[in-house]
């Protein structure tokens, strides 16, 4: 497709989405949950199918070289296309709260005064590598009434298509008109210009993928952009602390998957307990083939562990964002160093604690700026699904409407509601 084309073609979507729209914000809760419970069905009953789409999806970016985490984070695997359906069916199960009136109050002219909750209108959201997204958003635009237009990554088009027949069917069989969710069928990079740049059609982006592409977007939108930049995630293992929780949780905020967001990439450790707690995990990290980039304090201790794969951290390594198996680990004074720690080198994404002192713990929680705050667990929790949320359509780091993972109540606004009996003002 040339330029001219592509943005003839992007119009055309962006004028169905607005029209379609209409539709999905004034059918009832019955008639959404229909959607959403076909939708899980059809995953289920196309897996193989699924899966040999996305094969080609996997052997094209094996084929072109891409780094291990992104192959790993394009995979379509039963398991992944069962957690999906079954956030469909969460989302099902939920209360609706499209339409649901809060705060009404009299007001001394007799009139009643509350807030109304609706849907945003039409929501694009640009992602990459990750298929099972496109279900995550699909059913989220469902539940919320909204419409969206969808532009995953080019290494996943196989895989976005395929799911993307699944929710237009779904979609039909409960009455909804297919153009309710589109997947921008071109991977001409146009595509997403043309976008972020249409607010005649789309009222909220939602970028999903690398720092390049959440920049770009940042940049170049001209409609109002939810997003986060980074994951540089912590853990601060607090003097006193639970030394074997905190090894367990520790251990599984990095290694139980190195390319998400929410694992972590800094370990923080009180100086109190870090002769006890480090060579435990460095143990831990050193069997696992995890790079530790270290202060000179930590290194010291770290020395004895062996076949521990030390390196002396920089500068950079305290903002960074490995998404793979390093970690940069630092002994602090005490919570106060930790939390300034945080603060100044993290995403603001998501941060936790292990301690067993009630008030280092709420002070953590009331003094770390970022979207969502932990006490004695593992940073991998920070998700949508984990949440109830049911499905996630990212995380954001920004402070205004939405923040954390955008659920349900990311994807809508709030309007003022008026109910009188014939006041007039004086």
């Amino acid at each position: 497709m040339n330029a001219f084309n592509v943005a003839e073609y992007m119009q055309s979507v962006g004028s169905q989405a607005r029209e379609a729209s209409t539709f999905m914000a004034r059918a009832d809760a019955a008639t959404r949950n229909k959607a959403l419970r076909a939708l899980a069905a059809l995953l289920r009953t196309n897996t193989e199918s699924l899966q040999a789409d996305n094969a080609k999806d996997l052997e094209r970016a094996t084929a072109a070289g891409l780094p291990a985490p992104m192959v790993d984070r394009l995979k379509l695997t039963p398991k992944i296309i069962e957690t999906v359906a079954q956030g469909c069916e969460q989302l099902a199960a939920m209360p609706d709260i499209i339409g649901e009136i809060s705060g009404l109050k009299q007001q001394p002219s007799g009139i009643r005064v509350g807030q109304m909750r609706v849907p945003i209108g039409v929501f694009g959201m640009i992602y990459e590598s990750r298929p099972n997204v496109t279900i995550e958003a699909a059913s989220l635009s469902i539940k919320s009434g909204n419409a969206c237009v969808l532009r995953g990554g080019s290494e996943a088009i196989d895989s976005n298509k395929a799911l993307a027949r699944l929710v237009q069917q779904a979609l039909a069989e409960a009455g909804f008109p297919a153009e309710g969710v589109q997947l921008v069928q071109t991977t001409d990079r146009e595509a997403v210009g043309q976008l972020i740049t249409m607010p005649q059609f789309v009222d909220v982006i939602i970028p999903r993928g690398g720092k390049g592409l959440i920049e770009r977007i940042s940049r170049d939108a001209k409609v109002p952009v939810i997003k986060h930049l980074d994951g540089n995630c912590h853990v601060y293992v607090d003097d006193p602390c639970d030394i074997a929780m905190a090894v367990k949780v520790t251990d599984n905020a990095k290694t139980q998957k190195y390319s998400p967001c929410n694992a972590i990439e800094g370990l923080l450790v009180a100086r109190g307990v870090a002769k006890e707690f480090l060579p435990k995990i460095g143990a831990v990290f050193a069997a696992k083939g995890v790079e530790m980039r270290c202060d000179e304090e930590s290194r010291a201790i770290l020395a004895t562990v062996n076949g521990a794969n030390l390196k002396a951290a920089t500068e950079q390594d305290w903002y960074e964002e490995y998404l793979a198996p390093i970690i940069s680990i630092k002994v602090v004074d005490g919570l106060d160093a930790a939390i300034a720690h945080i603060n100044r080198y993290s995403s603001h994404h998501t941060d936790a604690i292990i301690t067993r002192d009630h008030m280092h713990s709420q002070r953590f929680l009331r003094e770390v700026d970022s979207a969502s705050v932990m006490v004695n667990t593992s940073p991998r929790f920070a998700d949508g699904f984990e949440f109830g949320l049911g499905a996630e359509i990212g995380i954001s780091t920004d402070k205004f409407h939405a923040r954390g993972p955008v659920g349900i109540e990311g994807l809508t606004s709030l309007k003022w509601v008026v109910l009188g009996d014939g006041e007039i003002r004086t």
